[in-house]
């Protein structure tokens, strides 16, 4: 029976171009360019050399997100994933963390999955959180944090690297698996890829497709909301001392005074 194996990517905007909030205080995604987030290219990686190893595997990459997302979509395929999965809808938009992992599990739902993939966080928003609650929703195991994945035999084994201690952790498929930056670098597409790519099924799913209602999703079914937003102030100059046989006093005195010594 071949391994079904679903990645989760996201469409981020480019941390090096000029982001910004809307009037509505959610990230204004049409003044800056979007790509799949790195850290999630390290979860196709994995996916790709688990595929590798299985006797038969299938790869599905999912994402959430506006038309645009489906140049994240692209990339996975172009990386060797088999087949996406692209839920877009006008009501999607301003959902948080606890309504994407809703989506997302109804749309893995749909696909069909032995073992989840996941980045250890998105490079937008950083929380971190997804895979626990998509584990939750699934009502699987979950397995985070792993800096080295294998399958075999129908149980994911893998490990956890912390600042104090390595842990070594199983679960029995299907489960819920985020993997680090540490996990292995990510391969880079090949032009023959590029273009197979473009051959590759792209399934569109909307929330009526899910059996979702608007109200569960978007701004109005979020949990979490962001109340005020400020511009960052702008750099100001910082203090030149100039040694003229005081330097080292001065620059003691500063110190001291930023209550630095």
């Amino acid at each position: 029976m071949s391994l079904r194996i679903v990645v989760c990517v996201k469409y981020v905007p480019d941390a090096t171009g000029d982001r910004h909030f809307a009037e509505d205080l959610t990230v204004d995604r049409d003044d800056v360019d979007g790509l799949l987030s790195e850290l999630d290219e390290y979860a196709v990686e994995q996916a790709l050399q688990i595929a590798d190893e299985a006797d038969d595997a299938e790869i599905t990459v999912l994402t959430v997100g506006p038309e645009d997302a489906k140049d994240a979509l692209r990339k996975a395929l172009s990386m060797g994933a088999d087949k996406a999965v692209h839920v877009e809808d006008e009501d999607l938009h301003g959902t948080d963390a606890l309504g994407t992992s809703l989506v997302l599990a109804k749309a893995i739902e749909h696909t069909g999955y032995d073992l989840v993939f996941c980045g250890m966080s998105s490079t937008d928003g950083t929380m971190g959180v997804l895979p626990a609650l998509l584990a939750e929703r699934l009502g699987v195991p979950q397995v985070t944090l792993l800096s080295e994945v294998s399958v075999a035999d129908g149980v994911v084994t893998g490990r956890r690297d912390g600042d104090a201690a390595t842990e070594q952790l199983q679960a029995s498929l299907p489960t819920v698996v985020s993997v680090t930056d540490q996990s292995g670098e990510a391969r880079y597409p090949s032009f023959k890829g590029i273009m197979a790519a473009k051959k590759k099924p792209v399934e569109s799913l909307d929330l009526s497709d899910l059996d979702l209602e608007a109200e569960q999703v978007g701004l109005a079914g979020a949990w979490t909301t962001v109340d005020s937003a400020a511009q960052r102030p702008a750099r100001t100059a910082g203090t030149i001392v100039k040694d003229e046989d005081e330097g080292g006093k001065q620059l003691a005195e500063f110190l001291a005074g930023q209550k630095f010594i």
